[in-house]
C-alpha cells in the first residue's frame, strides 16, 4: 500500500459515498418508516476518514441538481441512468444537515459533476506543491493522480498513488482519460469504441499511444497481435468522432469556478447541539450518545427541538437538562421520616430497587431509590458492605416502615420492570402493591419495533438524556463489582438517576400512550395485571428430575457420537462438525453440493434452512442437522438445566420477558422453555423431566388451532366459521373444500396438505413454497391455493384489505389494538416489501393470540386467588398453553373450571377451545 500524506486537503466524493451507503446493508429505517441507511452509511464512512488522517482541511463534494455542460455536449450523456429512488433522494436533505453539523465544509455546483468540482481542488492544490487525498470509489478519478494527489477507496481501504494507478489499470494517470475513452462507460452512456474492452484499450495504449495518436496513425494498430488488430484501423477511422466524443465526456474539467480558499475548506468545531437533535431523529442511538457525552462536556447552546419535529416536548426538554445536584442520600431516621413522608403523601412515585444480582432468587436487596417529581430523588442504602457507622439504617427496619405503604394497593408505585423489584421484594416478605405504571411497557404497548426498552435506551431515545450504566460505577467482566461494594459517593447518584429517569420517562410516555384509546386499554387491562403475575409465577417455578435429565444426556451422548462417525463416513475422511469453514469445504468442495445461498462475504453458506434444502436430496446435509439438533438439545437442556435448580426451592425458575418480541408474545430465558422441540422423541423427553411436587399432577391446556380461529374471525369468512362452529375438523373440513369431496371421502394425504395449506397462508407461503413442503409440482400447489381461495374468499379479502392498511398506516393491529410497524411495507427493495408483506397478515393473528393467552393468565390468576390457590399453581406459559401443579384430590374440580376459564377469556364469532391434559410430567400432561 502506497505511503499516505500527512496534513493533507481531503477531497471526499460524497455522491460516491451517497449510492454505495444506499445500496449496501443495513437498509435501516427510523420509527416512522423513515428510509435512514444511506445516512448512516455515509456518515459512518465520514467518521472513518475523519478518524483516520484527522484532516485539518476537507471538503464533502456532491453533485448538483439538473443538467452539466455534457448533457449540452451530448444529449444521451447519462440517459440510460434511472432516476433516483424516492428512498434515497428523502435522505439527502438530513445527510447534509448532519455533514454541515459535523463540521464538515460541502459544496455542489450546478452545472458540473462533483468529480468536476473535486478535480479543479485538487490541481489547484497541487500546483501549490499541497498534499490532496481523493476518497472516492470511482476509477474515473485516477486520471486526476500525480505527485501530490493520492486516491484512498474507503470501502476496500486501497491507495493508489502514480505506481497504484499503473499497476491496477496498467497506464498511467495520463492515459487513464484515453483509457476510458477507448472502452466507453454503459452506465453513464459514453460510447467509445465498439468491441473495445480493457484488454484491448490497453493493448493499444501500451503500443501506439492516447487516442489522438491512435486516430492519427489507425494502420500502426494492427501490427500489435492482438485479437481483432487487423479490423481496428478500420474502426479508428469510422468511429474517430466518437472516441473524440468519449474522450471529452470522461475527461474530468479541472477548471471550474469554485470560489474557495484553503481557509473555506478547514474544518470547522461540530454542532453538538444539532447532532444530538439529528441523531435523536435518525435514531442513531450510538452516535446519539457519544453527541450527548461532548454536549455533556461543552455546553449547550442550540435552541431546543420542536416537539412537532421529533420525540421531544415539553417534558423531555426539561428531562434533558442537568440532573446533578438534585439528588439526596437518606442515611438517618430523621431524613427517611422526611421522605417516607413524602411518598406517602406524592399521588405517584417512581420506585427502584438496587440488588446484589439479576437473578431475582438470589438477589439482597442493597437499597431503595424514591423519585416523587422530576428531578427530585433519594437513594436510600440498606445494605452496602462498608456502611457500619452507627447511623446506618437496618435493612429489616426500613422494610418494617415501609411495608405498609408497598403493600398499600391505593399508593400509586412507578417504575422500570417492576417485575423484577416486585420479586426482589417478595424474598423479604413484602408483596408489593399500587403498581399503576411500568415505563418499560408503556414503551413496548406504544411501539415494540421502536428501540429495546431498557432504561438506558428509552432514556436516550425520549429524554436525550445517556444515564449512568451500571459498568460506569461497576466495572466490566470477572472484576465486576456487585452494588454492595461500590462506594455510596458512586452508588448513590446512580440510584437515585434511576427512579429520577423513570419517572421523567412516565411523564412523557403516558402522554402518548393516552392519545391511543386502544393501547392505553391494552396496557390498563393486559400488561400491566401480568406484571405481578407472572413475578408469581416466576417464583413458584417448576421441579425437575434431575436423574431422568442425566440419562438423557447420555442417551443424547451416544447418538451423537454416532452421528458424527457416520458423517465422517459419508464425507470420506474426518472433520469438525462445528466448523463452518471445514463444512463447506466438505460439501462444496470435495462433494460438489449445489451451493443453495452464499454469505455475506461470498462464501457458500451452511446455514439451519440450506442445509435443510439440501437434506432433501443428500445424506450428509441431513447427518448434519440431526447432530446440531441433539447436540443444542444436550448442551442448552439436558446438561444444562439440573445447573439451574434454585437450591433454596429444588425448582428451576425461568425469566418471562414482556417486552421482547414484536408480535406480543412472551420470551423466557434461563431456561428458555419456549424453545424446548416437541415434534420430535428427544425434545418431548426433556420435558418428562419437568414433574410435579409430591400428591400433585402436572396439568397442561393449550389452546387448539387458535390462530385458524383468529383468522377465521378476523377475515368473517362464512366457510371457516361455519366449519369451527360445527365443530369440524378443520383440516378435514378444508381438504373437502379444496379436493371437491365429502369430509368422509378426505384420505389423510389430503388432510396433510390441508393443514399445509391452513397454516402456510397464516405465514405467507407462496405456491413455491407450498410445493417445496409438500413436495409437489408448483402448479398444482397453486391450483391448491387458487381453490382454498375460491371456497374461502374472505380470507384473501382479509388478506388483501390487511396489506392496503399497513402501506397505507405502517402497521397492522391485533384485534385488541395492539400495534406492529412494519416500516419495510413500502419498500423499494422487492424482498423486503415482500417480508414485510407477509409479516402483515400473520402479525394480527400471532398478536391477538398472545394477547389472548395473556387476558386468560389473568382470568386464571385472579379466579386462584379467590378460589384454588393452596390447591392449584401455575407454573408456566409456553406458546398457546398453560401448564398448572394441581393436587390430585382437586383435578376433578379444578381443571375444568381453568379450562373454562381459558376459553372464556374472550369472546370471538367462534367458539374457542381449550384442551387439558393430565399428568405425572408435562410430556404426559402435553
Amino acid at each position: 500500500m502506497a505511503a499516505l500524506p500527512d496534513q493533507a486537503l481531503v477531497l471526499v466524493d460524497g455522491s460516491s459515498y451517497l449510492y454505495r451507503a444506499f445500496y449496501a446493508p443495513p437498509h435501516l429505517t427510523n420509527s416512522k418508516g423513515e428510509p435512514t441507511g444511506a445516512v448512516y452509511g455515509v456518515v459512518n464512512m465520514l467518521r472513518s476518514l475523519l478518524k483516520q488522517f484527522k484532516p485539518e482541511h476537507i471538503v464533502v463534494v456532491f453533485d448538483a441538481k439538473g443538467k452539466t455542460f455534457r448533457d449540452e455536449i451530448y444529449q444521451q450523456y447519462k440517459a440510460n441512468r434511472p432516476s433516483m429512488p424516492d428512498d434515497l433522494r428523502s435522505q439527502i436533505e438530513p445527510l447534509h444537515a448532519v455533514i454541515k453539523a459535523m463540521g464538515l465544509p460541502m459544496i455542489a455546483i450546478p452545472g458540473v459533476e462533483a468529480d468536476d468540482v473535486i478535480g479543479t481542488l485538487a490541481k489547484q492544490a497541487s500546483a501549490e506543491n499541497k498534499a490532496v487525498i481523493i476518497s472516492t470509489g470511482d476509477k474515473d478519478m485516477a486520471q486526476l493522480v500525480d505527485d501530490n494527489i493520492t486516491l484512498i477507496n474507503t470501502m476496500t481501504n486501497t491507495v493508489m498513488d502514480r505506481a497504484g494507478v499503473e499497476e491496477k489499470f496498467g497506464v498511467p494517470p495520463e492515459l487513464i482519460i484515453d483509457y476510458l475513452a477507448l472502452m466507453g462507460d454503459k452506465v453513464d452512456n459514453i460510447p467509445g469504441l465498439p468491441g473495445v474492452g480493457e484488454k484491448t484499450a490497453l493493448a493499444m495504449l501500451q503500443g501506439v499511444g492516447g487516442v489522438e495518436q491512435l486516430l492519427a496513425d489507425p494502420d500502426a494498430v494492427q501490427e500489435l497481435g492482438f485479437r481483432g488488430a487487423k479490423t481496428m484501423p478500420k474502426k479508428l477511422r469510422e468511429h474517430a468522432e466518437d472516441a473524440r466524443l468519449s474522450y471529452l465526456l470522461a475527461t474530468i474539467k479541472c477548471d471550474v469556478e469554485v470560489g474557495l480558499t484553503m481557509q473555506d475548506m478547514q474544518r470547522l468545531e461540530e454542532d453538538t447541539d444539532t447532532l444530538v437533535k439529528l441523531f435523536g431523529e435518525l435514531e442513531f442511538k450510538r452516535w446519539l450518545s457519544e453527541a450527548l457525552d461532548n454536549q455533556a462536556k461543552g455546553g449547550s447552546t442550540a435552541e431546543p427541538a420542536n416537539p412537532q419535529d421529533g420525540e421531544a416536548s415539553e417534558a423531555t426538554l426539561q428531562a434533558a437538562a442537568e440532573l446533578s445536584g438534585e439528588y439526596e442520600t437518606i442515611l438517618d431516621k430523621q431524613s427517611f421520616a422526611t421522605w417516607l413522608e413524602k411518598i406517602q403523601q406524592a399521588e405517584l412515585v417512581a420506585l427502584d430497587t438496587e440488588t446484589t444480582s439479576l437473578n431475582y432468587m438470589q438477589a439482597e436487596l442493597v437499597g431503595l431509590s424514591f423519585a416523587v417529581e422530576a428531578g427530585k430523588a433519594a437513594y436510600l442504602p440498606v445494605a452496602h458492605d462498608y456502611l457500619n457507622a452507627p447511623e446506618q439504617l437496618d435493612r429489616d427496619w426500613v422494610l418494617a416502615q415501609l411495608k405498609p405503604w408497598l403493600e398499600d394497593p391505593c399508593k400509586a408505585k412507578l417504575g422500570q420492570n417492576l417485575k423484577y423489584d416486585a420479586s426482589v421484594l417478595a424474598r423479604y416478605g413484602i408483596d408489593l402493591k399500587g403498581i399503576k405504571y411500568d415505563t418499560m411497557l408503556e414503551s413496548y404497548v406504544l411501539n415494540s419495533t421502536l428501540t429495546r426498552h431498557d432504561m438506558d435506551s428509552l432514556s436516550l431515545q425520549y429524554l436525550q438524556h445517556k444515564t449512568i450504566k451500571f459498568e460506569d460505577i461497576a466495572g466490566k467482566g470477572a472484576k465486576q463489582l456487585t452494588f454492595n461494594q461500590i462506594e455510596l459517593e458512586t452508588a448513590a447518584p446512580y440510584a437515585a438517576e434511576d427512579a429520577d429517569i423513570t419517572l421523567r420517562l412516565h411523564q412523557t410516555l403516558w402522554p402518548k400512550l393516552q392519545q391511543q384509546a386502544k393501547l392505553q386499554s391494552l396496557f390498563e387491562k393486559v400488561e400491566l395485571p401480568l406484571v405481578s403475575i407472572l413475578s408469581k409465577t416466576e417464583r413458584q417455578g417448576v421441579r425437575i428430575d434431575s436423574q431422568v435429565l442425566a440419562a438423557h444426556s447420555l442417551s443424547l451422548a451416544e447418538r451423537i457420537d454416532g452421528l458424527e462417525k457416520q458423517a465422517h463416513d459419508l464425507a470420506g475422511e474426518p472433520f469438525n462438525l462445528g466448523s463452518p469453514k471445514q463444512l463447506q469445504h466438505i460439501l462444496f468442495e470435495k462433494m460438489a453440493l449445489p451451493v443453495v445461498k452464499k454469505t455475506p462475504k461470498g462464501a457458500p453458506s451452511t446455514a439451519e434452512e440450506v442445509l435443510q434444502e439440501l437434506a432433501l436430496d443428500y445424506s450428509l446435509p441431513k447427518v448434519i442437522l440431526e447432530y446440531r439438533s441433539l447436540s443444542k438439545l444436550k448442551s442448552t437442556y439436558t446438561d444444562k438445566l439440573p445447573k439451574m435448580v434454585e437450591p433454596s426451592t429444588g425448582r428451576v425458575h425461568t425469566s418471562y420477558h414482556q417486552a421482547v418480541t414484536a408480535t406480543g408474545r412472551f420470551s423466557s430465558s434461563d431456561p428458555n422453555l419456549q424453545n424446548i422441540p416437541i415434534r420430535h422423541e428427544e425434545g418431548r423427553k426433556v420435558r418428562q423431566a419437568f414433574i410435579p411436587a409430591e400428591g400433585y399432577k402436572l396439568v397442561a391446556i393449550d389452546y387448539s388451532q387458535i390462530e385458524l380461529r383468529i383468522m377465521a374471525h378476523l377475515s368473517q369468512d362464512k366457510g371457516l366459521l361455519s366449519a369451527f362452529a360445527a365443530g369440524e375438523d378443520i383440516h378435514k373440513a378444508t381438504a373437502a373444500e379444496v379436493f371437491g369431496k365429502s369430509l368422509e371421502a378426505v384420505s389423510s394425504d389430503e388432510r396433510r396438505s390441508a393443514k399445509a395449506i391452513n397454516f402456510g397462508l397464516i405465514y405467507g407461503m407462496s405456491a413455491f413454497g407450498l410445493a417445496k413442503q409438500l413436495g409437489i409440482a408448483r402448479a398444482d400447489a397453486q391450483t391448491y391455493m387458487n381453490r382454498y381461495f375460491e371456497r374461502y374468499p374472505a380470507v384473501l379479502d382479509y388478506m388483501d384489505t390487511t396489506r392496503d392498511f399497513c402501506q397505507q398506516h405502517g402497521y397492522v393491529e391485533t384485534l385488541f389494538g395492539r400495534r406492529l410497524y412494519l416500516p419495510e411495507i413500502n419498500s423499494r427493495n422487492g424482498m423486503r416489501k415482500k417480508a414485510a408483506e407477509r409479516a402483515a397478515v400473520n402479525a394480527p393473528m400471532q398478536g391477538t393470540a398472545a394477547d389472548i393467552i395473556k387476558k386468560a393468565m389473568i382470568a386464571v390468576a385472579t379466579w386462584l386467588d379467590t378460589q384454588a390457590d393452596e390447591h392449584c399453581r401455575m407454573l408456566m406459559q409456553v406458546h398457546d398453553e398453560l401448564v398448572f401443579e394441581v393436587l390430585e384430590s382437586e383435578l376433578e374440580r379444578v381443571v375444568p373450571k381453568l379450562t373454562e376459564l381459558m376459553e372464556q377469556a374472550v369472546h370471538l364469532d367462534l367458539p374457542l377451545v381449550a384442551e387439558s391434559g393430565v399428568g405425572n410430567n408435562w410430556d404426559e400432561a402435553h
